[in-house]
């Protein structure tokens, strides 16, 4: 459907609907990075009022919520094409997150629980719904969309450094329910922005449910349902295939909030300048990275492509395996050094974090766009939603084999990370030649996609 907002807009510049969804995305995810970075570092805490859990049972709880995150936006995205619009899921979503911040902000194990839950629910709803109405600010064939998500991708960034600093930084030296109190005020100022100037600023965007298939786009002259072709079988399984590879991804990334950031707050040297950085501060190495290298990406795979040479889908992925065992490599670096000095350099955990967010830039834009252009039209939600499962998957495994650190300790968790991604990598590299001849040509360059963070945020240039 196309909106009345991006009907009514030149072809010049951006909708300024575009903007509000930039400044409500930023507070959103100000709040969930703000509160992720300070949830195992809360949990193993037995000092200034945590629950002073054991680093498997915290990480074991980490992965579970971090999985759950990735697995409700597929309820939450069909609630809302089905039955209540895009808009009213971004609000509901982000009034049940304010709550579930401010839970968190008060004692108690019980309470604690809850909070999660209400973030857990909250995020179903807002997650999904809030990219897909970026979208619906251009009409079909706006070659400003891929802009404009590089855009709203800057403020899912700028929000995670916000978080870091803001929330991180209160928690850990102040208290730990303002740090989980501020996360709410974040969220809280998204959705006040958001209410106030959605009816001015996004028109009918996200307003109405998705209109449903008709019969005859779903059927065939006879009544029975189109059955898919062997090409679009072949489409399917290299989806597949290709989760199965993001989630060995994930599963070694996603220990940024867990593992590394347990590990960066107990034996790495934080002191610089004669000040101790708080642990938090490191995860927004991270979004540096990002927004320093993915200009360049875009730049070499637009080089590439001109000269065709462009790389497929699962090479470019492959790459980004590959990367992340090579970050990792440097945490097995910085292991050692803690083991026998006692704490580690900090340029081991930031060279760690550069090659995992250009392995990030390999697969994760890469990936979701796959997704969007690769998945037969009629089950691209549904395949998106496999998309999802991967990411929900690796998250709880990341929180499993990062508990097992109490056990092996970190080198050797580092060290399978290394292997398994490298293996993968490998393996990816090796059956890329077969999954480009199926897909069929639906991968084939025509714009350069826009990178996206590996949170998993839904929308075609990524």
């Amino acid at each position: 459907m196309q909106s009345t907002v991006a009907a009514g807009e030149a072809r010049k510049g951006h909708p300024p609907g575009l903007y509000l969804l930039f400044a409500t995305e930023m507070w959103e995810r100000m709040s969930y990075y703000g509160m992720r970075g300070l949830l195992v570092l809360f949990l193993t805490d037995k000092v200034r009022g945590g629950f002073g859990w054991s680093t498997a049972d915290a990480l074991g709880l980490y992965g579970t919520y971090t999985g759950l995150v990735y697995l409700t936006p597929i309820l939450g995205g069909y609630i809302a094409d089905r039955f209540i619009g895009q808009r009213k899921a971004v609000l509901l979503g982000g009034v049940l997150m304010i709550i579930g911040h401010l839970l968190l902000a008060l004692p108690g194990v019980s309470i604690f629980y809850a909070g999660l839950g209400f973030l857990i629910i909250g995020n179903g709803f807002f997650k999904p719904n809030i990219s897909t109405m970026v979208g619906g600010l251009y009409p079909a064939g706006d070659g400003r969309r891929d802009g404009a998500f590089t855009i709203f991708y800057m403020g899912i960034n700028l929000g995670a450094v916000l978080g870091n600093f803001i929330c991180g930084t209160l928690g850990e030296r102040v208290g730990w329910h303002w740090g989980f109190g501020s996360a709410g005020v974040g969220m809280t100022l998204g959705v006040i922005t958001f209410v106030l100037l959605a009816k001015r600023y996004l028109g009918t965007v996200g307003l109405a449910p998705a209109p449903r298939p008709t019969e005859a786009q779903t059927t065939t002259k006879d009544g029975k349902r189109h059955a898919f072709s062997r090409e679009e079988w072949d489409r399917i399984i290299v989806i597949f295939i290709i989760a199965l590879f993001v989630v060995a991804f994930w599963t070694g990334f996603e220990q940024a909030g867990g593992l590394m950031n347990l590990y960066t707050d107990q034996k790495v040297d934080r002191s610089m300048f004669g000040w101790e950085v708080p642990t938090t501060w490191f995860q927004n190495f991270n979004s540096v990275f990002i927004v320093t290298l993915a200009p360049v990406f875009a730049m070499v795979w637009s080089s590439l492509a001109a000269k065709g040479k462009d790389l497929s889908i699962p090479v470019k992925m492959s790459l980004g395996l590959i990367f992340l065992a090579v970050g990792f490599a440097f945490m097995l670096g910085a292991s050692k050094e803690s083991a026998a000095d006692g704490k580690a350099a900090a340029w081991w955990v930031i060279m760690a974090y550069l090659f995992h967010t250009m392995g990030e830039l390999c697969l994760s834009p890469v990936g979701l766009s796959m997704v969007s252009k690769v998945a037969p039209q009629r089950v691209t939600s549904a395949m998106m939603g496999v998309w999802f499962l991967a990411n929900a998957v690796a998250n709880k495994l990341s929180g499993v084999l990062g508990g097992y650190s109490e056990k092996m300790g970190e080198f050797s968790v580092f060290l399978t990370i290394v292997i398994g991604a490298g293996l993968a990598g490998v393996i990816l590299l090796f059956l890329a030649p077969m999954l480009k001849r199926m897909m069929h040509g639906t991968d084939e360059v025509t714009a350069t996609p826009a990178p996206a963070h590996q949170e998993g945020t839904v929308h075609p240039a990524t």
